[in-house]
C-alpha cells in the first residue's frame, strides 16, 4: 500500500467519524423536541367531580356532577365521564340530563353530551311527567336550551312522540320542538 492509499483511507475514517458524530447529535435533539401527541395532556383531573352554580337570589341554579373530569389546558376543554346535569326551577322539579361522556367548551357556555344522552323531569303538581331519549346534545345552560340533529324520543305516558331533530327550551314556557320525520302515539280518556 502506498504512502498516499494510506492518507485517503484515513480521510474516508474521518469523514465517516464526523458523518456518525452528526447523525448521533441530530438523534439526541429530535427526542428532546416535544411530540405533537404530548400538547393535548390534561393538565389537572379530578375523580367524583361536583360542580354547582348558585342563582342571584342564593338558591342553587345548577348542578353538575361526574364520574372523572379531566381539563386540557392547550384549548381549555373540560371532558366528563357520565355527566349529569341538574337545572332547578323554584316552581318545579329539576331537568334532569346525562349522558355518556361530555366536553365542555372552554369559556363554559356550551357542554356537548356525547352518545346517548337522557333529559328527565319527574312529576309535581302542575307539572306532567317528560322523559326524551336521545343521543349528542349541545346544551346552553347560560339561555336553557338544548338541541340535536339526532333522532329523539319523547315520552309523556301515555303519549309517545318521536323524531329526527329536536329543540328544547327547558324554562318556562317549556318549548319541545321535532324537526323532521315526527310520529306519534297519544291516548285520550
Amino acid at each position: 500500500m502506498s504512502y498516499l492509499e494510506g492518507r485517503y483511507n484515513y480521510v474516508i475514517v474521518a469523514v465517516i467519524a464526523l458523518l456518525s458524530w452528526w447523525l448521533v447529535k441530530l438523534t439526541i435533539i429530535d427526542s428532546i423536541t416535544p411530540q405533537e401527541g404530548v400538547m393535548h395532556s390534561a393538565d389537572y383531573f379530578s375523580s367524583g367531580y361536583t360542580k354547582w352554580e348558585m342563582a342571584e337570589t342564593g338558591e342553587l341554579k345548577t348542578k353538575l356532577l361526574a364520574d372523572k373530569m379531566v381539563h386540557y389546558k392547550d384549548d381549555g376543554t373540560i371532558h366528563l365521564d357520565k355527566p349529569v346535569m341538574s337545572f332547578y326551577n323554584a316552581k318545579a322539579p329539576p331537568w334532569v340530563i346525562q349522558s355518556e361522556t361530555g366536553v365542555v367548551s372552554a369559556d363554559g357556555k356550551t357542554v356537548f353530551l356525547n352518545g346517548k344522552a337522557v333529559v328527565d323531569r319527574v312529576k309535581a303538581e302542575g307539572v306532567t311527567p317528560l322523559t326524551i331519549n336521545t343521543s349528542n346534545l349541545k346544551v346552553n345552560p347560560e339561555i336553557s336550551y338544548a338541541e340535536t340533529a339526532d333522532w329523539a324520543e319523547l315520552i309523556s305516558l301515555p303519549q309517545r312522540t318521536t323524531g329526527k331533530g329536536m329543540k328544547l327550551s327547558y324554562i318556562e314556557p317549556i318549548r319541545v320542538e321535532l324537526l323532521a320525520k315526527v310520529r306519534g302515539k297519544y291516548e285520550t280518556k
